[in-house]
């Protein structure tokens, strides 16, 4: 694992700008090395924004978007197109705007097409392990990129702190029941999933995630306490914050990003 980068922006629309030019930088080195990017895609208003501005980017028409994988962090267990859902925001911001190959955008099921949350989850994990390559040497893919949204009580994905998903080390996915954040019933991904990527982006924007962020960047945080604290790519990890966010933080940590 490495250690922690911090990108420290004027404000979210700066933050959304600069999060989405290197993405699709990290797309196209990617494609250009390994042939297709894997992306893990977050929800929330800022996550949706940086997609947004991807969108919109110069740099959007030099990705082939044919050979980008699209994967999700986690997603609320309800129906598909629901406007809620995680996905339903990502192609309203992106997904809808770009070339793709269907089979590549990998959403998890709701309770239109499963049974419950638990097989959702099973369905998910069985998708993630079709899709590992030997040279990954786990059950799911390596990932190039995931992105993360943190709340203002540190929860990444759909891992809340103290929850029971936080301990399941075994699997890459996990139902959740009782999300103190509505809707409760909730499918994600696990730290044996998301810390398996490349490189973990957290976002975080606003001045109620201010605290969190100081959480999650203090060495002595748990992850059970703190599940931002637990996000680490095994090449790269990557604070992209507004300045209100990072209001809490010292004013000489991290690298200003104009």
């Amino acid at each position: 694992m490495t250690r922690r980068e911090v990108l420290r922006h004027p404000d979210a629309q700066a933050l959304a700008l600069s999060a989405a030019g290197i993405l699709a930088t990290r797309i196209i080195e990617r494609q250009a090395d390994a042939g297709v990017a894997r992306i893990v895609l977050t929800g929330g208003g800022i996550g949706t924004a940086v997609l947004a501005a991807l969108a919109l980017a110069p740099a959007r028409d030099a990705v082939d978007w044919s050979r980008v994988e699209f994967w999700w962090g986690d997603e609320r267990y309800l129906p598909s197109g629901d406007p809620d859902r995680n996905e339903t925001s990502a192609r309203a911001a992106l997904l809808d705007h770009v070339t793709i190959d269907p089979a590549r955008v990998h959403a998890i099921e709701g309770p239109d097409r499963s049974v419950s949350a638990e097989a959702a989850a099973d369905r998910y994990a069985e998708h993630l392990l079709a899709h590992a390559r030997p040279e990954d040497h786990g059950g799911t893919p390596r990932f190039d990129v995931v992105l993360l949204g943190i709340g203002p009580d540190g929860h990444v994905a759909s891992l809340f702190p103290e929850h029971p998903a936080l301990r399941v080390t075994e699997r890459p996915t996990a139902a959740v029941h009782g999300s103190p954040k509505p809707p409760p019933t909730r499918v994600t991904l696990t730290f044996a999933a998301l810390n398996a990527a490349s490189e973990v982006w957290l976002l975080a924007s606003g001045a109620e995630k201010s605290t969190a962020v100081r959480l999650a960047l203090d060495p002595s945080a748990g992850a059970l306490q703190v599940p931002a604290a637990g996000a680490l790519g095994r090449d790269r990890t990557l604070f992209f914050v507004d300045e209100a966010a990072a209001s809490r933080l010292p004013h000489d940590l991290g690298r200003p990003i104009a």
